[in-house]
């Protein structure tokens, strides 16, 4: 009997074992006996780090960052990855933590040592998105997606107070400009309360000059008194021009006054400046022989680290080499062992089927043979029953349907072609009378025969020396 069982609102099912190959994914299923159920969150997790990083300058710095990161819910291929890889354990576990910030730690870090302390510092946004687009990438193979990323201000590591020192020097830079424009301000205020006080005399001049115009000119229309006035408008007129002339020449000492108090306000100006300047510069001259101290200090420390490093990598580098040729090495003595067990395995099996073959073929041979001879045996034995138990007649029978003596003529044929045999005629009667005639059997012309066969074997004999085969007979002290 099965079970239902129902995921929650950020859960999945991961559903293994009967009928399902690999792995299935559900919200609710069926569970079947022989199949087994695990449910895994998909809800994002806060992980928060301080990455330490260094700069291509070998300038340590540390990168607080806060990620949320979860499974990427909207991809079934990535939720596989995930129920796969990272399910089995507890996402706030110490090893889901480790994973995720072993792979922030190490993008970041490969990022910075690729760029300047000022580049990082001017392009913290460009900075950011590296750092998030890599990590990205390398947290795609688990399944996960960076769901947000805020990357806090950067902070100096104790002892390598760069940022420190640049926040200094920012703050003093503007102080200084400040004294500057303030010292500049009072100088134009001074010099323009100045310029507005002469202008304002010089517009009393030329007032008086106009009123002096104007009674001139009414002078001049009361003509009756011109005689009278004359003298007095002369001398009035002479005075009045010593008294222009007076406050000329006094507007003109007044103004070479204010002229030298403005220079010499000027030259003040510019030395103070210079002075001040003379001590910024001595300060910042102190400032940057103290940063080529901690500079040297910390390059001298970062070589030392990244060399231990190396050195570190470079043995763990060989290890897996070995480790790897090791394995390499067994791997291909279990394959050629496997491969000579699979050669004598087959080795084997061919010879144990040629030596079945052959017992098969021996033994159909065998009993092709014992059929054969039952077969002669019957046939022999009919015949023997069909001459009436006459084994010298069945031995006639045999040798003149196998064409015996056909094949005795056509070997002396072939013996004497060519030669001058010596042949010799005989009869085996005289008439036949003696034998019996017709009446003395079927067996007449048979016996003719065997009286021709002592004559023609000893013929053959002088001939050729050949000799006839034993169950024939033999020619020693035979005479017809």
């Amino acid at each position: 009997m099965g079970l239902f069982k129902v995921a929650g609102a950020s859960e999945y099912l991961a559903i293994t074992g009967y009928r399902i190959d690999d792995i299935k994914l559900a919200k609710k299923a069926w569970l079947l006996p022989g199949q087994s159920c695990t449910r895994f969150d998909i809800s994002p997790v806060n992980y928060t780090f301080e990455v330490q990083a260094m700069s291509a300058e070998k300038l340590p710095f540390i990168l607080p960052a806060v990620f949320t990161i979860g499974p990427r819910a909207d991809d079934e291929e990535s939720l596989l990855k995930y129920a796969k890889l990272i399910s089995p354990h507890d996402k706030l576990s110490n090893h889901v933590k480790e994973l995720v910030q072993g792979v922030i730690e190490g993008e970041t870090r490969v990022l910075a040592a690729s760029m300047t302390m000022e580049e990082i510092f001017k392009g913290t946004k460009s900075f950011k998105e590296q750092v998030f687009e890599k990590v990205q990438l390398e947290l795609n193979q688990f399944g996960l997606i960076i769901y947000n990323a805020n990357v806090k201000q950067l902070v100096d590591v104790r002892g390598h107070e760069y940022f420190s020192y640049l926040g200094q020097k920012t703050q003093q830079e503007a102080a200084n400009q400040a004294k500057v424009d303030v010292a500049e301000a009072r100088m134009k205020g001074e010099v323009g309360a100045k310029e507005r006080e002469g202008q304002t005399k010089q517009n009393a001049s030329k007032v008086d000059a106009e009123t002096r115009i104007y009674t001139t000119q009414r002078d001049g229309e009361g003509k009756k008194e011109a005689v009278r006035v004359a003298t007095d408008v002369k001398i009035y007129e002479n005075k009045r021009e010593a008294e222009v002339a007076e406050a000329n020449a006094e507007l003109a000492m007044m103004k070479a006054g204010w002229e030298r108090q403005a220079k010499v306000a000027e030259v003040e100006a510019a030395k103070a400046v210079a002075i001040r300047e003379a001590e910024l510069q001595m300060e910042v001259e102190q400032k940057n022989a103290s940063r080529q101290t901690e500079k040297l200090k910390a390059e001298n420390l970062s070589k030392a680290i990244v060399d231990y490093e190396m050195k570190v990598q470079e043995a763990n580098w060989e290890l897996y080499k070995k480790q790897k040729a090791a394995e390499a090495m067994l791997y291909e003595q279990e394959k050629a062992a496997e491969g000579r067990r699979a050669t004598a395995e087959a080795a084997f099996y061919g010879r144990q089927k040629e030596a079945e073959a052959e017992l098969y073929a021996k033994t159909r041979e065998a009993e092709g043979l014992v059929a054969l001879a039952k077969a002669q045996s019957t046939y022999v034995s009919s015949l023997l029953g069909a001459l009436g138990g006459n084994y010298n007649a069945l031995r006639d029978y045999l040798m003149i349907t196998n064409g015996m003596y056909r094949d005795i003529a056509k070997i002396n044929a072939e013996g004497i072609r060519g030669l001058q045999p010596k042949l010799s005629v005989w009869t085996n009667g005289s008439g036949g009378e003696g034998e019996g005639g017709l009446d003395g059997g079927a067996m007449k012309e048979v016996a003719g025969v065997y009286r021709m066969l002592p004559p023609l074997l000893k013929t053959v004999n002088e001939q050729t020396g050949m000799l006839p085969p034993p169950w024939m007979g033999s020619l020693e002290n035979h005479s017809d």
